[in-house]
C-alpha cells in the first residue's frame, strides 16, 4: 500500500476541514489557515537564513505556535476533535514573551525616528517578509472572526508577532553592522 499525498478530493475546489465538513477553497477559513501555514514556511526561511543561530529557538516555537493556531482555524467544531487540538492549546503568557524579547531588542537598537526601508542583511530581509505575511494573515483571521468563532488571543498573538518580527529585523542588521536605511 503507497502513501500518496494527492487524494484528488479537492479537484472540485472544495477541501475537508479538520473534524468533518467541506468548504470551498476560496472560503474565509481556508484562507485563514492558509496564511498561516505561508507565514510558518516564511519563517521556516528565515530560520534557514543565516546567522541560523540568530533567535532560532524562538522562531521554531513560533512556528509552533503557528501550526496550533491553524489548527484551530482549520476546525469548525472544536468538540468535535477537542482531544487532537489539546496539545495545540496557545497560552497568553506568549504574548508577555514576544513583549520582553523586544524590550531586550530594544536595549541594543537606536530609537526608531523614521521609516525604514525593508532589508539590509538577508536574516533581516526574510524577517521582514515574514513580517508583512504576518501582517496579511493577521487580517484574514481578522475577516474570518467578524463571521466565524476565533479565539481574541489570535488576533493578539499575530499583532503582537509582527511587532516582533519587525524588531527582531532591526536587531539582526543591528548585529550584522548594516544600518537601517531610513524612508
Amino acid at each position: 500500500m503507497t502513501n500518496r499525498i494527492y487524494t484528488r478530493t479537492g479537484d472540485s475546489g472544495e477541501t475537508g476541514l479538520f473534524g468533518g465538513g467541506r468548504v470551498a477553497k476560496a472560503h474565509p477559513r481556508v484562507a485563514a489557515y492558509g496564511d498561516v501555514d505561508e507565514l510558518n514556511s516564511v519563517i521556516g526561511v528565515a530560520r534557514a537564513t543565516g546567522p541560523v543561530e540568530f533567535s532560532d529557538a524562538l522562531l521554531e516555537q513560533i512556528q509552533r505556535d503557528l501550526f496550533a493556531i491553524g489548527g484551530h482555524l482549520a476546525t469548525p467544531d472544536p468538540e468535535r476533535v477537542r482531544k487532537a487540538l489539546e496539545k495545540a492549546e496557545l497560552s497568553p503568557a506568549r504574548i508577555d514573551e514576544f513583549e520582553a524579547a523586544m524590550d531586550a531588542a530594544d536595549t541594543e537598537l537606536a530609537p526608531l525616528t523614521a521609516f525604514i526601508l525593508p532589508g539590509g542583511s538577508p536574516k533581516a530581509a526574510a524577517l521582514h517578509v515574514a513580517r508583512t505575511v504576518c501582517r496579511r494573515v493577521e487580517r484574514s483571521v481578522v475577516r474570518l472572526a467578524q463571521t466565524e468563532d476565533v479565539p481574541e488571543l489570535f488576533v493578539i498573538y499575530l499583532n503582537r508577532l509582527s511587532d516582533l518580527l519587525f524588531t527582531l529585523a532591526r536587531l539582526a542588521n543591528h548585529r550584522a553592522g548594516v544600518a537601517d536605511v531610513t524612508w
